[in-house]
């Protein structure tokens, strides 16, 4: 039920907030147009015949530069008017339909792979092997899953695909962990205990690296790109364990056994060495180093599952061809949640409600005298739940508008490198499994990137507040 009422919140919302914009200016006139069959990168351009009506900066840049480009919208002199130029920032419903069955597609691909090469590492016992490993540690995390069982091997290889940034092999890792773990959920249609809490631990997203981040920083020209990596792994971290915490609380586990805190100390340890040595790194050294560790680890998981198969003596391609047929199956069932879900989303980025919530921030933090530096990279963080892409294109504006070394620019790249999109993982995985009641995993997912959001707030200001 509460995935049914956010999903119809966002819907309403945006009607609603469209319908008072349509209503109270006459340059939405189209606003209705642009939820429906707009297409993102659309603009639509506005007279502005009184130069008063702009700032001294921007017609001082006009007549300096002949252009001048704040955020979405784009002024240029024409003769004696000035027009401005608005990009719309997100597709329509029409257009999203499309690419939501359009991404599916591209899934299909994918998860047929991973899903094909799971298989194998099932029939070669590999997954029991590693369940086996970790069993101390997710026996006291997920005590309703049995020792042994193919869903604890799955679910480390989800979170090892998450630590490495590996996204595409991440999704199909966790698809069939849910799948496991349904098998042991007694009631179908009801999030276990288990769902819960892999979801709400997989949503935190805890990562090493930030590769995407890093390089879309360089490829904006920032000065060190690296730069974010740090404080991305906190806020990571934060997120994470705020998430733990949450679930724990819920299902009364307790997280001070000496198994559970020996197992997070560890990590921790991992963690603390690895950001040591990659400090000693330049911003050279640290993107050939995260690329060369995330593909190498894909390409050692392959070959391990292969060898581990030629030994075992299993059909290795047929059992990959068994599984990959589960892929396929995956991707077509998730089509109408991620269908549903991508659209309301649509709606809220197309009807500016997102632009009315960040001038509200924005005015009331000035209100009180605060810095108000962090509500220019916002939209990252409010997006970042929502829509992956979205919130990359977010990133993408800040760095093009403010300049990618500015403080607004590397506070939205740890915005961006520090959470997953949760509201699509309540759509893809609950909808893979048909669980239609999340019970309280939407909020604890929300919880958790809250705090991941102030973390990166308060480690931007310590990191970065002389940019």
């Amino acid at each position: 039920m509460a995935l049914s009422r956010i999903w119809s919140a966002f819907i309403i919302v945006a009607i609603i907030v469209a319908s008072i914009k349509l209503m109270s200016s006459h340059s939405e006139a189209t606003i209705f147009s642009k939820m429906v069959i707009g297409k993102q990168g659309d603009t639509s351009n506005t007279k502005v015949l009184d130069s008063m009506a702009l700032s001294p900066v921007i017609i001082k840049t006009i007549a300096e530069k002949k252009e001048y480009k704040e955020g979405d919208v784009k002024f240029k002199k024409e003769k004696n008017n000035y027009i401005s130029f608005r990009e719309q920032s997100a597709d329509g419903v029409i257009q999203t339909c499309w690419n939501a069955v359009e991404m599916c597609l591209k899934l299909i691909g994918i998860l047929a792979f991973f899903m094909g090469l799971m298989s194998i590492a099932e029939k070669a016992g590999g997954i029991r092997l590693l369940s086996k490993i970790v069993g101390p540690f997710f026996s006291k995390l997920f005590p309703e899953v049995p020792k042994g069982h193919p869903a604890t091997g799955h679910m480390v290889m989800n979170f090892s695909a998450n630590l490495l940034g590996l996204d595409n092999a991440a999704t199909p890792f966790g698809l069939k962990a849910m799948e496991s773990l349904q098998e042991l959920n007694p009631n179908k249609s009801v999030a276990s205990n288990s769902q819960i809490m892999f979801l709400c631990l997989h949503a935190a997203g805890l990562s090493l690296i930030p590769v995407s981040v890093i390089a879309l920083r360089a490829s904006s020209n920032a000065s060190d790109p690296t730069d974010i990596f740090i404080p991305c792994l906190i806020v990571t971290f934060v997120g994470t364990m705020t998430a733990m915490l949450i679930v724990s609380f819920k299902q009364k586990i307790n997280i001070f056994q000496p198994v559970i805190l020996g197992w997070i100390l560890s990590i921790s340890a991992v963690i603390a060495l690895l950001v040591w040595y990659i400090t000693t790194l330049n911003s050279q050294s640290i993107a050939a180093f995260s690329g060369t560790l995330s593909s190498g680890v894909i390409l050692f998981i392959v070959l391990a599952i292969l060898l581990g198969g030629v030994y075992k003596k299993i059909d290795v391609f047929d059992a990959f061809v068994d599984g990959a047929k589960g892929g396929f199956e995956t991707a077509v069932k998730i089509i109408p949640y991620l269908v549903g879900m991508l659209v309301a989303i649509s709606m809220l980025r197309t009807s500016g409600t997102f632009d009315v919530v960040i001038l509200g921030i924005k005015n009331f933090f000035a209100f009180l005298g605060a810095d108000t530096r962090f509500v220019e990279a916002l939209p990252t963080a409010l997006i970042r739940p929502l829509s992956g892409g979205g919130a990359r294109g977010m990133m993408v504006d800040t760095m093009t508008a403010y300049g990618p070394d500015s403080f607004a620019s590397r506070l939205s790249g740890v915005f961006q490198g520090a959470a997953d999109t949760t509201f699509y993982v309540i759509a893809v995985y609950f909808g893979s499994v048909s669980v239609k009641n999340t019970r309280y995993a939407i909020g604890t997912m929300l919880i958790a990137d809250l705090a991941g959001v102030c973390t990166a707030i308060g480690l931007a200001y310590l990191f970065f507040g002389n940019s």
